[in-house]
């Protein structure tokens, strides 16, 4: 079984934000504009924060790539943070002596937040030691991550897109999955990345009031991977079924709090007639297909041919410019939670991250299938099961 694992590190206002990605073959094509690209993608969307204006996110491959190609080594890539340059003292490595009132301090836990379960875990009386790492800032390097995974899975033919599904608690019509095509002709000028044009105007007239009234919203984003092969996964063991390691990829990322594959909330309340994907078989082609997709690509903990779609349902962002009530962790008396720099909603950017988490689970798939110390090799065990299916 080929090894394929990621890290990251790094705070959000500290020197640079780090990933580490193992087992990507040697021979991948490696585009650093690319990855650029992808990072610049998680940093628009309607509705975002200052620091978007900040940062102009772009990667630095440190090794595992010479001459636009990978090693097979570990590939190590960096995206510095450029508001470190305002908070060099605040995030100093060393120790440093600093004025309380420079100190930036974090005593007042914000409620839906890391904070005070991270301080109370890791004994820390100062919660930014928490609150530098829990920050969503650190997908910037899970996308850039991700975005190696997706060079590899193209050269498979694998795509990867997302769209905005609900915002602010304005739904688009889920009857019906969203078509391929209509996500990907999405502009990239997109205030929203929504399908809906009329629904994203009114998203953000939502978006503008909220600001207005110092609040945050949430939403959903639903991913779509297509010409995913049959067979990633496993049913033999709980913790090799795809279906449950997409489901931990996108509930990892920040401030998601439910997770969906395929139609899954919506046939919860179907009778099986109506929820399950007969198969077909197409002489021609000389293989099976379904005219639906109720399961979202994935059946017994295997991808099953059809489009992998998963939906990441987000709450609104911890951090209120109009704060709730929380305890100052030093007076123990009430008092407002802390405010930082944040975004009024981050749904669109989501569906970004979780593309890059989608890709990095179906890469580990692809990796643990079809293994592979080089990309010509994996091709070659890749070209020889697509041909095992279609004698099947």
């Amino acid at each position: 079984m080929s090894i394929f694992r990621f890290y990251t590190a790094g705070e959000s206002h500290g020197r640079a934000l780090v990933t580490i990605l193992e087992g990507i073959p040697a021979g991948l094509p490696i585009d650093p504009e690319y990855i650029d690209h992808q990072l610049r993608r998680r940093q628009g969307g309607y509705g975002r924060g200052g620091r978007q204006k900040i940062e102009r996110d772009e990667v630095q491959v440190l090794s595992g790539v010479r001459h636009g190609e990978a090693l097979g080594s570990p590939i190590a890539l960096m995206i510095e943070n450029r508001d470190f340059s305002h908070w060099q003292e605040v995030m100093s490595v060393r120790p440093v002596g600093i004025e309380e009132s420079k100190a930036r301090r974090l005593t007042r836990p914000r409620p839906g937040h890391a904070d005070l379960a991270g301080g109370l875990k890791y004994d820390r009386d100062d919660l930014r030691d928490i609150l530098e790492r829990a920050s969503a800032r650190e997908t910037a390097a899970r996308v850039a991550a991700g975005s190696v995974a997706r060079l590899l899975l193209s050269a498979f033919g694998i795509e990867i897109a997302s769209h905005t599904l609900m915002l602010g608690g304005i739904p688009l019509d889920w009857s019906s999955q969203v078509p391929w095509e209509k996500i990907a002709a999405i502009s990239v000028d997109s205030a929203l990345h929504c399908a809906d044009q009329e629904g994203e105007r009114q998203m953000i007239a939502r978006i503008d009031q909220a600001k207005h009234d110092g609040d945050t919203l949430g939403g959903v984003f639903e991913v779509v991977a297509r010409n995913v092969p049959a067979g990633l996964g496993s049913h033999t063991q709980w913790d090799l079924k795809l279906d449950g390691r997409l489901a931990r990829a996108i509930m990892s990322i920040q401030a998601v709090k439910a997770v969906e594959i395929g139609d899954g909330a919506r046939v919860s309340g179907l009778p099986g007639s109506q929820s399950q994907d007969e198969i077909h078989y197409d002489a021609k082609a000389g293989k099976f297909f379904r005219p639906s997709n109720h399961a979202g690509g994935l059946e017994g903990g295997m991808t099953n041919g059809e489009e992998v779609r998963i939906r990441g349902h987000l709450k609104p962002i911890s951090t209120l410019r109009r704060p709730l009530m929380s305890v100052d962790l030093q007076s123990k008396q009430p008092a407002e939670a802390a405010f930082e720099r944040s975004d009024i909603t981050a749904v669109p950017a989501a569906g970004v991250i979780g593309e890059a988490m989608v890709a990095l689970a179906l890469a580990e798939a692809m990796r643990e299938k079809f293994g592979g110390d080089s990309l010509a090799e994996m091709k070659r065990n890749f070209e020889g099961y697509i041909e095992q299916m279609a004698q099947f």
